[in-house]
């Protein structure tokens, strides 16, 4: 019993002086060890500059004001960390053995600041750590520290309602509020987990990760980790390996259920993006990111909320993005690309329908801000492209994008039974532009002009070579703006709604029309497209045509001229069709007046001719191969007059 007694006295001793003892620790001699002992772990400056005090609730350790942990020489931000005040908490059986082992650091309301340049070095990296500081892990050299060599290392660390600004060399500055991290490291020879609670644009963002071999990551090696962000309306999870020098490679998925809320989530710029094309994702793919920021997607498999697309992409991440992308789908559906929502007339809600003209083509403004999102090339390969107004077939097309100016690169475009060659240009340096030229060979043009401009009267197969260039915030003002050229051919085909034949000869003219050839070239001004020499080739008919369509305001002045070779005792008989009004409905009928002039015109010529015919017979002139009775009564005559000066 009385060794029992003494033993517990022994004990309770031994804590009155424990305890006795830590009451009497220098606090700021802990604090400049702690200090030094950061700064050689880190290689940066480490310093206190206000008071420190010793703690022993909640933590045993020192608290200390005005904390600041220097950045890299090459930063210009200021110091990395600056805190009004920071808990340090340290164990107590390592600071008696003469080790400091700070067990956590504690820190409300700190300014981190986090650099990056183009060329990969950053700011948070430590592999510039220098002196006889060793992080503690179980593969640390087991030869005996010198005297006043002491190890370190952090089981936990908090940040709470922190502000963090990061500094990517060529991109805008970021600045968030509100920042909370934490990390738990409770075997410095093991993983370690990180996270961290963030609000970018107001609402929640949560970022979890485990870093397998934490030791080996801050001081720049490659280790494995997983890492999940989870925002409104999207989830981002990656599995793979990493280091803080910024290189990453592992698989990466994106899920999101609405992709403008997401994005607006993470403070980025939204994207009012259409069914299928985007308003709601799924990715997964094999990435490789390299310290300067250049980016390999391998194996990428992405769904757009309905059109799936595989492929692979390199990316340049210094400023505006640098794509470099192959692309492949299957049937590819863009027919939701013109369904967007605009505010209503009322100045509430949103419409569904594109605000236009009554029977005209829309005045809603054209946002093509996209066009500055990215440099690059991306080529595509489809199936099939469903544009809603243009069915196409099995395409391969280039699109290239430099300064806001895309040009569609269309190489193979199988599209209404023929190819399409050619580019689509848009331009959005200045006032938004659209302009291109195709080469259309061996297209049926009943499909492809009903698609174009709702008319399907037309049949036939031919080649068509147009090109185009027009202006304007929206499609009205671009139709009406329009100017270019064009040529047509087309062999054997027929006009639905009107027989010439019966027209021609007094009979009804509802019916159709069969020709063997047809021919045209246009111009088009200010939005209006005019033409003059149209030419129908038929058996017994010959066709010309000669007017205007107004493609700005969907309007039509247009007169076919057909000719009945046979009629009139061979002499031909020709009654103007006039085609007029708008698309959407065209009125067609005979032009009455146009016919009597062509048969008083005729009538007038003949009498001319008679009459020319009957002055040669008085004159005695003869007319040589090649030569008009006119142009002899001129000879003639001329000659007559010359004899009679000289005689």
């Amino acid at each position: 019993m009385k060794w029992i007694v003494r033993l517990l006295g022994l004990v309770i001793v031994l804590a009155v002086v424990l305890v006795g003892a830590l009451f009497f620790l220098p606090a700021d001699r802990v604090a400049r060890i702690a200090t030094e002992q950061l700064s050689a772990a880190t290689g940066r400056d480490v310093a206190i500059n206000g008071e420190v005090s010793l703690t022993f609730w909640p933590v045993l350790g020192v608290s200390a004001d005005d904390l600041e942990v220097g950045n890299a020489d090459w930063a210009e931000q200021g110091p990395m960390l600056q805190a009004a005040n920071a808990a340090i908490g340290i164990d107590v059986m390592s600071l008696l053995r003469g080790n400091i082992r700070i067990t956590n650091i504690e820190a409300n309301s700190p300014t981190i600041r986090l650099e990056q340049r183009a060329d990969g070095r950053a700011s948070w990296e430590f592999t510039d750590a220098g002196g006889a500081a060793q992080i503690e892990t179980e593969t640390s050299p087991q030869t005996a520290p010198e005297s006043d060599t002491r190890e370190i290392s952090i089981e936990k660390l908090s940040v709470t309602d922190a502000t963090l600004i990061y500094d990517a060399e060529g991109s805008d500055l970021v600045s968030l509020d509100g920042v909370d991290l934490f990390l738990n490291w409770p075997d410095p020879a093991g993983p370690a987990d990180i996270t961290a609670q963030l609000q970018p644009a107001g609402t929640p963002v949560a970022v979890e990760a485990v870093v397998d071999v934490f030791a080996s990551f801050i001081t720049g090696e490659i280790s494995p980790l997983r890492a999940v962000v989870r925002a409104d309306a999207g989830t981002i999870d990656f599995d793979g390996r990493g280091s803080t020098t910024g290189a990453v490679a592992g698989l990466l998925s994106l899920q999101t259920t609405d992709t403008d809320a997401f994005l607006q989530s993470l403070a980025l710029p939204g994207a009012d993006l259409p069914p299928k094309l985007g308003r709601s994702l799924d990715l997964s793919t094999d990435l490789t990111l390299t310290p300067d920021r250049q980016l390999s997607l391998r194996d990428l498999i992405l769904d757009l909320g309905g059109n799936r697309l595989t492929g692979a992409a390199d990316l340049s991440l210094n400023g505006v993005p640098q794509i470099n992308a192959q692309l492949n789908a299957g049937a590819l559906d863009l027919t939701q690309g013109s369904s967007r929502s605009e505010p209503s007339s009322d100045g509430g809600g949103t419409s569904s329908e594109p605000s236009a003209n009554a029977g005209g083509w829309p005045t809603t403004p054209i946002d093509a801000s996209a066009l500055s999102a990215f440099n690059g090339d991306i080529a595509l390969s489809a199936d099939s492209i469903d544009l809603g107004s243009f069915q196409l077939g099995q395409t391969r097309a280039v699109l290239r994008n430099e300064n806001a100016r895309l040009v569609f690169d269309l190489r193979q475009v199988e599209a209404y039974g023929g190819n399409v060659t050619g580019e689509f240009v848009v331009n959005n340096r200045g006032n938004l532009s659209i302009g291109g030229n195709m080469d259309v060979a061996s297209v049926q043009l009943q499909p492809l002009l009903a698609d174009a401009i709702d008319v399907d009267r037309l049949t036939g197969q031919g080649d068509l070579k147009v090109s185009f260039v027009g202006s304007g915030r929206s499609v009205d003002a671009i139709m009406r703006s329009l100017g270019g050229d064009g040529s047509l051919n087309v062999g054997r085909g027929t006009i639905e709604g009107i027989d010439l034949d019966q027209l021609l000869r007094g009979g009804n003219a509802s019916g159709t029309t069969i020709f063997d050839d047809l021919t045209a070239t246009w111009t088009i001004a200010s939005g209006v497209l005019s033409n003059n020499d149209l030419l129908f080739q038929l058996k017994n008919y010959e066709a010309s045509g000669a007017g205007v369509v107004g493609l700005g305001a969907q309007t039509i002045d247009y007169t076919f001229t057909p000719v009945a070779l046979r009629a009139n005792s061979g002499e031909g008989l020709a009654i103007p069709v006039r085609f007029t009004g708008p698309w959407a409905d065209i009125a067609i009928r005979p032009d009455v007046e146009a016919a009597l002039d062509l048969r008083l015109d005729a009538e007038k010529e003949a009498l001319e001719e008679r009459a020319r015919e009957e002055i040669s017979e008085r004159l005695g002139v003869g007319t040589t191969e090649g030569q008009s009775t006119e142009d002899a009564i001129k000879d003639e005559a001329k000659d007559r007059l010359l004899r009679r000066l000289f005689d």
